[in-house]
């Protein structure tokens, strides 16, 4: 059974602590072996260590460091709704999260 979950440009992932704790962010960019910009409609860019992000199988096609407005866009056309509650995802899409 292979690795699935690779950090690319347009992964989902889940904030596992600190005071944005619970939110679902999209990397936006690669910072580098440590570190990625993350960016999601209700919250500002900002670069987060590895070590706080849980992945998920969830992938936006999006290019690299895209405007606000066209990730908004991406993330609507993919079926995705960002907020506090993760419980707007798909169960199929929360269910490896909590596996």
């Amino acid at each position: 059974m292979g690795f699935k979950r690779y950090v690319e440009i347009g992964r989902v992932a889940l904030i596992n602590y600190g005071k944005d704790y619970g939110k679902l962010v999209v990397i936006v960019d690669v910072v580098d072996q440590n570190r990625a910009l993350v960016d999601a409609p209700d919250m500002v860019r900002s670069q987060l260590n590895f070590k706080r992000l849980t992945l998920t199988d969830i992938k936006i096609d999006i290019n690299r460091v895209p405007r606000k407005k066209t990730l908004i866009e991406a993330m609507e056309k993919a079926g995705l709704c960002f907020g506090r509650s993760k419980c707007i995802l798909p169960f199929d899409a929360l269910l490896p999260i909590f596996l």
